[in-house]
């Protein structure tokens, strides 16, 4: 009986292969957005410049004597006010208990004039959405991410993260290497997406699993970018028969 052969890299033309490449390439740049987006979104919330496991801590946990907002207008929101007296106006406001009537009167015009742009859900659905009085409200008292919030964002990278990982799965499975190991790696990027997201909602009561945000979502983004270019190396590096199409 005649062994069933499998397609790879050199097998496919030269068409398909700068198809695969641009594709790569352009998911590579995007995931690199994304860590630049992750850093500013989460850094400084500490009030020390940089990304540290405690600015994970309080995204997902909170802090026992400071609000979500608070720390973030005495650190890296502080920047954006165009008025240093504005942070003195929505401490005082967090300080009285945040309530309804301070936040129109006195909050609201200095957040919809500096913050909204870019606290918007159809814009960054993974900061907080500061456009109304409610989801402010969650971010104004103690406490880390809402149970809701992380719902929203999490269901959302899911979908997104698990579509991306898929195709480079595809194109990364016609790699020219032994089987077990292909099958091991493409499955790792979704076990590590899958950790990832359970310990958000595990580091909002155990402040101890940021750490496993932190080494999971590395390992998802390493797992990746390994496929993507072994997957560019074997297309363009590896020994192929030849084609023009």
């Amino acid at each position: 009986m005649k062994p069933e052969r499998y397609t790879r890299f050199k097998d496919i033309s030269v068409s398909e292969r700068v198809l695969n490449t641009v594709f790569l390439l352009t998911i590579g740049m995007g995931y690199l957005m994304a860590l630049a987006n992750m850093y500013y979104t989460h850094q400084g919330l500490d009030g020390k410049a940089g990304l540290t496991i405690e600015d994970v801590v309080i995204s997902y946990h909170g802090k026992s004597d400071q609000t979500r907002l608070g720390t973030a207008i005495n650190g890296i929101m502080k920047s954006n006010l165009r008025y240093s007296s504005d942070k003195d106006v929505i401490m005082q406001w967090i300080h009285n208990g945040a309530d309804e009537a301070g936040y129109v009167d006195k909050v609201q015009p200095i957040l919809d004039r500096d913050c909204i742009i870019c606290h918007t859900p159809t814009i960054n659905p993974s900061l907080p959405d500061l456009t109304h009085y409610e989801t402010i409200s969650e971010v104004a008292h103690e406490g880390g991410a809402t149970l809701a919030t992380l719902v929203r964002v999490s269901h959302i990278h899911i979908f997104g993260i698990a579509f991306i990982l898929f195709f480079i799965g595809k194109i990364f499975l016609l790699c020219d290497m032994n089987a077990d190991v292909k099958r091991v790696a493409v499955v790792i990027p979704f076990v590590a997406m899958v950790v990832d997201v359970i310990s958000w909602f595990v580091t909002k009561t155990t402040p101890s699993f940021a750490y496993v945000v932190v080494y999971s979502g590395a390992l998802m983004g390493l797992s990746m970018g390994l496929q993507i270019l072994l997957s560019i190396y074997q297309m363009w590096f590896y020994p192929r028969k030849k084609s023009n199409y």
